[in-house]
This record gives structure tokens, C-alpha cells and sequence, in this order.
């Protein structure tokens, strides 16, 4: 069973992509292995931690740059995001004015809409502004 035959991103082709708008459609997504009874034949639970800290965005009044790590903790349901598209997606914020909690707020919904996952959180751990370190939090658990 080959689970990465519909993936767009992962590959040695060139990316081309906008750094000024936040774009939801490169998040690219592929079955979760904890999910598959073929792989996964005793139901070995899992989560996954991704780290990302290269998060880059605008401050809407300044136009100066935040700089961040996007920490996600997720329990998936039946998807996982493949990295290299959570990667162009998080570049699109590079040239993007948001606020720091906007920027956090809409990653997770982006990542809940794609995903559909048991749990999910995304924190945000911007560096001082100011003096003053911000880290947002947002998070999503499953009604069911």
C-alpha cells in the first residue's frame, strides 16, 4: 500500500509559492499509520510533536518582522500533515501582517479543517518585542 502517491509537494521539483498571503491549500495531507490496521495490526496509539522554528510573519501596524517556533502537539484521527507542505504553508505567512495570536488562531483551523484531528495544539513562540515574550496558544479537540 503506498501512501504518499497523491502528495504534490514532496519531491525534487522547484516550489512556487506567495509569501504574502496565507495560503491553506498547500497543506498537503496523507493517511495516518496509526489508522491503518495493515500497518498498525495490535492499535498502537500515537501523537506527534512538530517543531518548527523558522516561523516567520509581520506585525500588521509596524510592518517589522516576528520571528517564532510553531510548536504543534497533535493526536491525529485518520490524516497526518506531510512536513514539506506544513513548511510552504508556514513560509506563506513570511510576507503577511497578523497578529501574533491571528497567525496561531488560523494555523490550527487550518490544520483542524484539513485534518480532522482527535486533539490538536499550536503554540506559538514568538520572540521578545519589546521586552516582552508572547506565546500564543490555540487548541481543538474533537467533539466524539
Amino acid at each position: 500500500m503506498d501512501l504518499h502517491t497523491d502528495l504534490q509537494s514532496l519531491g525534487n521539483k522547484k516550489t512556487d509559492y506567495r509569501y504574502d498571503e496565507p495560503d491553506a491549500s498547500l497543506l498537503e495531507r496523507f493517511p495516518n499509520p496509526y489508522a491503518q490496521s495493515a500497518i498498525n495490526p495490535n492499535g498502537v496509539t500515537g501523537s506527534l510533536n512538530i517543531t518548527c522554528p523558522e516561523f516567520t510573519s509581520l506585525c500588521p501596524v509596524t510592518g517589522q518582522p516576528d520571528f517564532a517556533t510553531i510548536v504543534i502537539d497533535m493526536v491525529p484521527g485518520e490524516w497526518c500533515v506531510e512536513s514539506k507542505s506544513l513548511k510552504l504553508y508556514l513560509g506563506s505567512f513570511r510576507m503577511h501582517g497578523e497578529f501574533h495570536e491571528s497567525c496561531i488562531c488560523r494555523i490550527c483551523n487550518d490544520l483542524v479543517n484539513l485534518l480532522k484531528p482527535r486533539h490538536i495544539v499550536v503554540e506559538g513562540r514568538f520572540t521578545p518585542r519589546g521586552g516582552i515574550p508572547l506565546w500564543p496558544k490555540a487548541e481543538w479537540k474533537s467533539p466524539a
